[in-house]
């Protein structure tokens, strides 16, 4: 192993080492140690994978720091493969001089507001684990083609831009596990442009990622942010699980965001087993096709925790709808959508008096063909479920009340607009102030067998 130290490198946080660390990655062995110290450096430090070979670089238990003086990232580690993940596409030099390049240990600190952290260039088995990247602008920026990227127990923490960047890339096979993304100005992870298969989200913190803590004006943004509106833009396969995704509350904000477009009919997208919550909307979806929300934990928005525009092909099972703070709200909302499943969640307004949002716990516009099976609907205001100008809406096997002893529900469900072909059976629905079911001006609704 190489020792920084040994080409020159002061570590004094005053001495501009990049040219010796240029030269120790040129001319070590491969195995790079930073020592405790603080090494300055006021350009991207270039790792040409083909010509250096087999690289790896540790901070020595995380005591070493690199801070970054310049524009760009600290680290551009670049190589040339432009095969798949299938070994057989591999070139024997890739896989000989290029396989898993390693980052371990080291902390990044940003000195300029242009200074990135770490960018991937046509890598093949990149490794980071146990980095800290702090007060750069994208803390890890994925660019070009990159296949099989581990990012572990990685503290991407107080960015100006983005915590994990994923723009322009093809990329099959990604994990992002056991990491803390956090307080980065323009989101958590974004991807944006780019052709990804096999994106795996596992068992992060993902929380604060706006602009609050930045003292700046307020952006769109998403602690995870999925958007495939570019020419060749595709994202599926995607699993987003066991994760903790909060915020505070900013315009145009949400936990989850994932844009799709006409073109993209993937889906193969999973939201299972999260907490979520403390949003403008907690989760929300356009354009969207297959994906999956099972089991998690959604609470605490400005508008709705859930909500899907112009989107087919959308289930929602086992997940609990709740208003944890009590200036905010809850409920789920779909708008021109189709062929979904909501499925025994549960939806509770805590409030005595109803949502200051005004809406309703559930509501349909403009939909058609769902079925939504086996939910507990409580207190919803004006509404538990309200459903306008849809057809072939099927409510089955639901309990649907307002539990209060002071009664602000108007019904448990209203129906109103033109639309056919809906059936509730065998619900348990509730007094309003009104009536438990409000049919207004509406058709073709089948009501059978309800307590």
């Amino acid at each position: 192993m190489t020792d920084v130290r040994a080409f020159g490198a002061m570590g004094d946080g005053k001495t501009d080492d990049t040219e010796v660390l240029q030269h120790a990655i040129a001319d070590g062995d491969g195995a790079l140690e930073f020592g405790r110290g603080d090494y300055l450096i006021k350009q991207t430090i270039e790792i040409p994978l083909d010509k250096l070979g087999r690289l790896m670089m540790q901070g020595n238990g995380g005591r070493a720091r690199i801070l970054m003086a310049g524009t760009g990232p600290a680290f551009r580690l670049t190589g040339n493969h432009t095969g798949t993940g299938d070994p057989t596409s591999l070139q024997p030099d890739v896989w000989h001089r290029q396989r898993m390049p390693t980052i371990l240990n080291l902390e990044i600190h940003g000195l300029h507001p242009e200074a990135d952290g770490i960018e991937l260039v046509g890598t093949m088995q990149p490794t980071l684990e146990g980095v800290l990247i702090r007060k750069v602008r994208n803390g890890i920026r994925l660019f070009g083609r990159n296949r099989n990227v581990l990012i572990s127990h990685c503290h991407i923490y107080y960015n100006t831009g983005v915590g994990i960047l994923m723009d322009q890339v093809n990329l099959h096979q990604i994990n992002i596990a056991s990491c803390h993304i956090s307080y980065n100005r323009l989101g958590g992870i974004r991807i944006s442009d780019s052709e990804i298969r096999n994106l795996q989200i596992t068992g992060n913190d993902i929380e604060y990622n706006n602009h609050r803590a930045h003292k700046t004006e307020p952006a769109p943004t998403a602690e995870i942010y999925i958007d495939m509106t570019g020419e060749k833009a595709s994202v599926a396969e995607v699993t987003i699980c066991s994760n903790t995704i909060q915020a505070t509350p900013s315009p145009g904000g949400s936990n989850i965001r994932i844009i799709g477009d006409e073109k993209n009919t993937w889906g193969l997208i999973t939201i299972s087993g999260n907490i979520i919550g403390n949003q403008e909307n907690n989760v929300h979806l356009t354009r969207c096709h297959g994906i999956v929300l099972n089991g998690n934990f959604i609470y605490s928005a400005e508008k709705r925790s859930l909500l899907v525009e112009h989107s087919d092909g959308i289930t929602v099972g086992s997940c609990n709808f709740r208003r944890h703070t009590p200036t905010l709200g809850t409920g789920v909302r779909f708008e021109n959508s189709k062929n979904c499943v909501i499925n025994v969640c549960h939806f509770h307004d805590e409030s005595e008096a109803g949502q200051t949002s005004g809406f309703s716990l559930l509501e349909l516009a403009d939909c058609r063909t769902f079925n939504i099976n086996g939910c507990q609907i409580l207190d919803g205001v004006p509404f538990g479920v309200d459903v306008l100008r849809s057809s072939n809406i099927n409510l089955m096997g639901c309990t649907i009340l307002d539990s209060r002893e002071t009664k602000a529900s108007q019904a448990a469900v209203h129906f109103a607009g033109e639309g056919g072909g809906s059936l509730l059976m065998g619900n348990t629905l509730g007094a309003g102030t009104k009536d438990r079911l409000l049919i207004e001006d509406a058709s073709g609704v089948n009501v059978r067998e309800n307590i």
